[in-house]
Parts: C-alpha cells; sequence; structure tokens
C-alpha cells in the first residue's frame, strides 16, 4: 500500500506520540509499503537518518506556546489535496489534532481516500496546566468534532475506547500497544551506571521517566520518593527527560539525579539500572513509559489508567492504587521501599508478563486495520467499530 502519516511531532523530538508514530511509519515501510510522514519542519538543523525507510514530506511550522520544543503545522489542505491527487495514498493516518491535522482530515475525506486518527493526547486535560481549566470542554468538543470525520479512531486501550464511545465517537476502534522487549530488558542493568549514581548492589534505586512538567503529577512523585526512601536513607531518585519543572525540582532536590533526555540502548540501560518505577501521572492516554518499565523488570507503582490498568495485575507484576487515591500511591511506595523482596518478585513477574510483546504485533494490527479501511473506501462501505 501507499501510505501517508501526519504527525505534528516526530524523532529527534522525545514524546510518547512521536516515537509511536515512528515506529508505525518506520514498521510499514520495513513490510514494503511505500510511506511518507507529513510533518512540521523542526527547527534547528537536523541530519537526515540514512537508516529511516519512510519517506519525510516537511512543510512550515510553528514552536507550540508553552510548550517548548513541540511544533504546530500550518493547515495545508489545498497543498495536500494537490499532492494526493498526484501520489494517491490508499490510506491516511493523522496522529495529532493540530491545524495540519486537521486539514489532513478534510483533504482525504475530499478525495475520497481512507482516513484513521489517532487519540494519543488528552488536550482537554492539558487546558488547566497551559491555558485555563475554563476550556476544558471547549477542547473536548474540538476532539470530539476532528475524530467524528475519520473512518475510524484508534486507540491504545479498551477504557479509552469506551469513553470515547460515551462522548459519541462510535467509530473508535482498539489498537493495541506493545513494547520492544529486545531492547528493553533486565539484561541492560549496568553496575558502573549504578556505582554513578552512588549505590550498592543492595541500595534501592527508583526512576521517573517522561517530561517534567505540570500535568504529569510530579508532586505526588517526590512525596512518594519520600516514602520509598523512609527506611533506605542511601536510596536515590533518577529522572530521565527534560521539562519546564526540571530547573525547580532541581534547585528543591539538589539529592535527585537528572539525566536529561536518554535514547534507545542508553535509556534501556537506565531503566534497567532501577529497581522501581514511581509513575503517578493520570494525564496519559497509554503511556508506553510502565510497558518499558515492565520489560525491563522494574517493580512498577501506577495509578489504576490506562497503560497499568491494561497490563498491571496488583500485587502480581506491579503494585495500581486507585486512579487519584494520592495516599494509596505513598503508601505503595513506602511498601515497595521498604521490602526487597516484594521488589524483585514484582519486577521478575512484570518482565515475564510482556516477554512475548513484539513491535512487530503493532505493525501487524496497524497495517491490518489501514488496510481494512482502504477496502472499505473502495467498495463504498462505512467504517466499523470493532
Amino acid at each position: 500500500m501507499r501510505i501517508a502519516i501526519v504527525s505534528e511531532t516526530y524523532p529527534p523530538e522525545i514524546n510518547g506520540v512521536a516515537l509511536t508514530v515512528h515506529a508505525l511509519a518506520e514498521g510499514l515501510a520495513s513490510r514494503d509499503h511505500t510511506v511518507e510522514v507529513i510533518r512540521p519542519r523542526q527547527a534547528g538543523p537536523h541530519a537526515p537518518n540514512a537508516n529511516e525507510r519512510a519517506q519525510s514530506l516537511l512543510l512550515p511550522g510553528m514552536a507550540l506556546p508553552r510548550y517548548p520544543g513541540l511544533r504546530l503545522g500550518f493547515p495545508a489542505a489545498a497543498r495536500l489535496r494537490r499532492h494526493w491527487a498526484e501520489q494517491r495514498p490508499d490510506a491516511v493516518y493523522v496522529a495529532t489534532e493540530g491545524p495540519l491535522g486537521d486539514s489532513a482530515v478534510r483533504a482525504a475525506r475530499s478525495l475520497d481516500i481512507a482516513v484513521a486518527t489517532g487519540f494519543h493526547t488528552r488536550f482537554d486535560h492539558y487546558m488547566a496546566h497551559y491555558v485555563a481549566a475554563a476550556l476544558e470542554p471547549v477542547a473536548r468538543a474540538w476532539l470530539r468534532r476532528f475524530h467524528r470525520r475519520a473512518q475510524a479512531v484508534l486507540v491504545p486501550t479498551r477504557a479509552l475506547k469506551d469513553e470515547l464511545t460515551a462522548m459519541g465517537l462510535v467509530n473508535a476502534r482498539l489498537l493495541r500497544r506493545t513494547v520492544d522487549t529486545r531492547l528493553f530488558t533486565p539484561a541492560r542493568r549496568s553496575d558502573a551506571l549504578r556505582a554513578r549514581w552512588g549505590v550498592d548492589a543492595r541500595t534501592p534505586v527508583a526512576i521517573y521517566v517522561g517530561r517534567l512538567a505540570p500535568e504529569k503529577n510530579l508532586d505526588l512523585a517526590v512525596q512518594a520518593f519520600a516514602a520509598f526512601a523512609a527506611r533506605n536513607p542511601g536510596a536515590r531518585y533518577v529522572w530521565v527527560g527534560e521539562g519546564p519543572e526540571r530547573a525547580a525540582l532541581a534547585a528543591a532536590h539538589p539529592e535527585f539525579i537528572f539525566a536529561g533526555v536518554q535514547r534507545e540502548e542508553s535509556l534501556a540501560q537506565h531503566y534497567a539500572s532501577a529497581d522501581a518505577f514511581l509513575f503517578p501521572s493520570l494525564s496519559e492516554t497509554f503511556g508506553n513509559v510502565v510497558l518499558e518499565a515492565m520489560a525491563s523488570g522494574l517493580a512498577v507503582l501506577a495509578f489504576d489508567h490506562a497503560a497499568a490498568h491494561e497490563h498491571l495485575h496488583h500485587g502480581i507484576d506491579g503494585l495500581r492504587v486507585p486512579a487519584g487515591d494520592r495516599d494509596a500511591f505513598v503508601s505503595a511506595a513506602f511498601q515497595i521501599g521498604q521490602d526487597a523482596a516484594l521488589r524483585a518478585r514484582l519486577g521478575q513477574a512484570a518482565r515475564a508478563a510482556v516477554e512475548a510483546y513484539s513491535p512487530d504485533a503493532l505493525t501487524s494490527d496497524f497495517e491490518s486495520l489501514l488496510g481494512e479501511l482502504a477496502a472499505e473506501m473502495r467498495h463504498g462501505q462505512p467504517a466499523t467499530a470493532a
């Protein structure tokens, strides 16, 4: 097939959407599909990666206000209609709901091209942190209008599918995420890295991986680590990522280790060299980091939400507490911190739970879904929710 993927974020930007879209594009291209990623031109010089299989069409964009490092693409419906009239794709996947994504949906519909959207980010929940809480219903209405125009809106969890269906998006379809268990593995544990963190083999290390931003509930992460370290004065907290909260966190907690952005093998080594993953965020639609931590053999603590709701079994391969129950989260962090045998048992079970996962499964499901939507469009049949 010839497939167009439209996204307003893409590597070298580091976030869950960019990495997921990149994995989808490269996965399809590796199966000999012709894949073109349409995205905003990123700020600064970026040398093309010679190993990239997917092609890119770079369009004008602008920095996203109050969210440095990310960009919005400008509307490009006329440009895309001309481009797709000359090189017609069998299907279009629109991963982001910005101006470029919106114009891509309109262009695809005007040309009767199969189009699916992805529900990756809860922009409605971000309103309180970056704009104004009063605008949350406006953002939710925009998301509903945007995704309703696609043949299908792809979601990573059954719970999100049910939520969107209740919002009137009857075209929601499940596309389950996986994790690269060859990259993220306990085998990457590094004594040398732990030594740089100032810990020995018996000292517990907690890790956070993600954007250091207000919507991530970082104050609870700090509180939970205090409980985690209550009986381990030498315990360390390693923070992987960047964001607007880093400076304040570093000033308030000079004892924390800030590793910055890590990629590929280095990221996997950071995960595997820790002992527990404390993840208090409720802003994700999924949270790839939960699966990455499980694959790395960590004892994972998270709220009963998104990826944790789908993949963590409380007391078996992780600890999962009711969404929003801060006291329960802190109590569970204390439990993990003071019980080395529990950490080891949960980490081993977490790895076993995801052992069979593979990026190939996500690519195969995505390929089948786009092929189905293209066939429905060719035969004039409406997409059906599944």
